[in-house]
């Protein structure tokens, strides 16, 4: 029971995650995101420094894991210590998503064969 009240209150403060408009400068577009301060308290213990107090740098799995949902190439690449639950991403300025390689046209293989 107390499981199912646990995941039903996360759920509720991942409705309520911020996530600001971009801004950039010559080389990154960054965005901050600030977590609801009872959704803070719900992140494990592994997820902290123990010496700052603060979240450490966290993989995009363990970003993910929390509730937070952005596009591919952010990385969490800063801890504001005065505001733990405020969270800054960076990504490069140029970021393009990863392409799946195209099969060429069947026309382009049956020719590239008789060569």
């Amino acid at each position: 029971m107390a499981d199912r009240q646990i995941a039903s209150k996360i759920e509720e403060y991942i409705e309520k995650i911020h996530y600001s408009d971009r801004y950039s400068d010559d080389l990154y577009e960054y965005r901050h995101v600030i977590l609801p301060k009872p959704l803070l308290k719900l992140v494990p213990k592994e997820f902290f420094d123990d010496k700052a107090g603060t979240l450490r740098l966290l993989s995009e799995a363990e970003w993910r894991g929390i509730g937070i949902t952005q596009s591919l190439g952010w990385e969490h690449y800063e801890v504001h210590a005065p505001e733990p639950h405020v969270l800054l991403f960076r990504r490069a300025k140029n970021y393009g998503l990863p392409t799946q390689p195209q099969p060429a046209p069947a026309g382009r293989q049956a020719n590239a064969r008789k060569k």
